[in-house]
């Protein structure tokens, strides 16, 4: 399976980490939204998508790239968040990053999401909150998570 994860850190490398630990399982490659050649990202089997959370939105540059996407034909997507704060429902973060894919042509799978280190603002005179996060368990969870999508995409190849 051809996969890559497309994830934007910038703060504490928590997202980053969570890539890693996806890719470790999908055999995928981890890049940066620049660094992707959007006329190529039909060649794949499966894409992730992965930002931290900054003021309950996605980081501006994720946004960018995917205003950059071509329409693909129903590639198998996930999505993936580190946050310091839980998603508040009527003003989550996960949907309008979903529904931007899903206009794209994406058939979005799952989302993964964990609490990360946050020093912003006034956290950072206590050293932040979620510290030691994200912890192994929380990479566990990403693994597992990875792995089941992973499975969704190989079955559904396999089944037509």
């Amino acid at each position: 399976m051809n996969s890559l994860i497309v994830c934007v850190s910038v703060s504490h490398g928590n997202t980053l980490k969570v890539a890693d630990r996806m890719a470790e399982v999908l055999d995928a490659e981890v890049v940066e939204p620049e660094a992707v050649d959007v006329d190529r990202i039909g060649g794949y089997d499966l894409v992730g998508f992965g930002s931290g959370i900054y003021f309950m939105t996605v980081h501006l540059r994720l946004w960018t790239f995917l205003g950059r996407l071509p329409r693909v034909d129903a590639i198998p997507a996930f999505t993936f968040f580190t946050s310091g704060a839980s998603e508040i429902p009527l003003v989550g973060y996960s949907q309008p990053i979903r529904r931007r894919l899903a206009s794209k042509g994406f058939r979005v799978l799952g989302s993964f999401s964990c609490r990360g280190l946050d020093t912003v603002g006034p956290l950072r005179l206590v050293g932040g909150v979620n510290k030691g996060r994200p912890s192994d368990r929380d990479l566990d969870a990403a693994a597992a998570f990875a792995a089941r999508v992973g499975e969704q995409v190989s079955g559904s190849k396999t089944a037509t």
